[in-house]
């Protein structure tokens, strides 16, 4: 479906991982809205043909686990080979480990690493290899307010999110020259089942979250959805290198 606007994606293919829940299911379910051919990325084939069901027939998915990074650069092939070159790539899948900070082994904080930065920045590169060929591309990545706070218990994705928003600004400098514009999405507490059971459990908290919020309530993953529409198409023709936080003011509140 196409819009017919500056936000409209028609035309254009997006792959992005984690897609098949949460908050990539809401990107998906936006670039297709406005008419992009979406091609999400998981480990679970159940889940992503599940999701390719409810979003209709321009969305397809690829089974890949992120943590291999020697076989990312034959996926990357692999999807062009399948679906054509692909504009739009949103790093989206991640994990998180919440434990004390003195109970986190080497081997904890090298598995979150490893799938929300290394893994990150090996799509990354090599998509950019097929961007910059063409001088045109669009790279999003999904970091999260508690890269910018500090929140306990999560010392291994806060510094992995980190390393996200400044790899952002990184690519998005030698990038962006060559047609590629890289930018950054920082959700701040949105309504996931991921939030649910961090909250619901939590009344103490969920009230410090709410209470700092000058919006008052969560997000909706719609919210990022419509945020990644924003930076994937030319209405932001002329944005590169940021970070977007979408928090309903929870930066700022007091």
């Amino acid at each position: 479906m196409s819009t017919n606007n500056s936000f409209d994606l028609t035309g254009k293919t997006a792959v992005i991982t984690g897609g098949s829940r949460g908050l990539g299911f809401a990107i998906a379910e936006a670039f297709v809205k406005h008419g992009a051919k979406v091609v999400i990325t998981g480990r679970n084939e159940a889940q992503l043909a599940e999701a390719c069901k409810a979003l209709g027939q321009t969305c397809h998915y690829q089974v890949f686990d992120l943590n291999d990074l020697a076989g990312i650069p034959g996926f990357v092939k692999e999807l062009e080979n399948k679906y054509g070159q692909v504009e739009i790539l949103v790093n989206n899948a991640g994990i998180n480990m919440k434990k004390d900070l003195q109970e986190v082994t080497d081997r904890d904080f090298e598995e979150v690493i490893r799938t929300n930065q290394q893994a990150v920045f090996a799509l990354s590169r090599e998509f950019s290899k097929k961007m910059t060929h063409r001088q045109s591309g669009n790279i999003i990545m999904i970091s999260s307010m508690a890269s910018q706070y500090g929140i306990p218990k999560v010392i291994a994705y806060t510094a992995s999110k980190a390393a996200v928003e400044g790899m952002t600004k990184a690519m998005a400098v030698e990038l962006s020259p060559m047609g590629v514009r890289v930018n950054c999405i920082a959700p701040g507490f949105i309504e996931t089942d991921m939030s649910a059971k961090a909250l619901n459990g939590d009344i103490d908290r969920k009230q410090k979250v709410l209470g700092r919020t000058p919006m008052g309530r969560l997000g909706k993953p719609e919210d990022i959805g419509n945020a990644a529409v924003y930076l994937a198409s030319d209405a932001a023709c002329y944005v590169t290198g940021i970070i977007l936080p979408v928090d309903g003011g929870n930066a700022i509140g007091f």
